[in-house]
């Protein structure tokens, strides 16, 4: 990869990177705001579920943060950019669609694939 497809690619990660620590970070005000006690069973079995919610959008943001934080150490160690399955380039459009990809477009479908096999 060139180096200016690199120094792109780091500066998107970087920004993304940031977007979800700021979104992880407010996600949490989010959560510790609200203490209030419900009377109605109800209103506190939705407060829970809403929690929940949060919850889950907070555990995918945790996740992409380590991804993007290792697409940069790869950038780092020059194997940003390689199919950790084949070896060889992923294209730069796929990149651009998942800039945190570790496989390329091919491996990533037969891992797809035997997954549907397997069941899961």
């Amino acid at each position: 990869m060139k180096h200016n497809d690199l120094e792109f690619f780091r500066s998107l990660l970087t920004n993304m990177l940031e977007e979800a620590q700021q979104r992880g970070d407010s996600t949490l005000e989010d959560m510790t705001d609200s203490n209030e006690i419900f009377a109605d069973p109800a209103d506190r079995a939705t407060a829970e579920s809403d929690r929940a919610f949060i919850l889950r959008i907070r555990d995918r943001e945790r996740r992409l943060i380590h991804k993007i934080q290792l697409a940069l150490q790869r950038i780092d160690d020059g194997t940003y950019g390689v199919c950790e399955e084949c070896g060889e380039d992923i294209s730069i459009p796929r990149m651009k669609a998942r800039p945190v990809t570790r496989l390329c477009i091919n491996c990533k479908a037969r891992q797809e694939e035997n997954e549907h096999f397997r069941g899961g």
